[in-house]
């Protein structure tokens, strides 16, 4: 008997995860995962805010792009990023609860697009738009 490719996706992402020290040591937390769509939230802590007093975009970047891995290997093939835009909306502060929700735009062969929403409290403070590619290999 065969995965449902939810089963793949949920196998897929604790594969990852258990395997991604950057997302947990960030204090990320994998909210949702399904496939071709993945949620992921992370809290903005002090040790992530810049010298401006908003939380670093570079965090915000990274909260995204997790998302957006999850989302793109959820179908268990190693996929990675082949390039990313972010646009970043609003600043985020100290204690803000992070939420980035990626989902397929299209998959065709090795390539995927992929759009991320990251939000605070419903309002939306960055958009990402990713290209993935697969390359050898699966993860479980």
């Amino acid at each position: 008997m065969s995965d449902t490719a939810q089963e793949v996706a949920r196998r897929s992402a604790e594969a990852m995860w258990s395997a991604d020290r950057a997302s947990r040591g960030l204090g990320m937390r994998l909210l949702e995962v399904g496939p071709g769509r993945a949620m992921v939230a992370m809290a903005v802590r002090e040790d992530m805010v810049n010298g401006h007093g908003i939380g670093h975009g570079g965090f915000t970047f990274t909260l995204a792009d997790s998302a957006f891995a999850f989302a793109c290997n959820s179908y268990n093939r190693s996929t990675v990023a082949a390039g990313c835009e972010i646009s970043f909306l609003a600043p985020t502060r100290l204690g803000d609860e992070l939420v980035a929700t990626a989902l397929e735009r299209s998959r065709e062969g090795r390539d995927g697009v992929y759009d991320v929403e990251v939000t605070r409290d419903g309002t939306v403070v960055a958009r990402l738009v990713g290209r993935s590619r697969e390359i050898r290999g699966t993860l479980f």
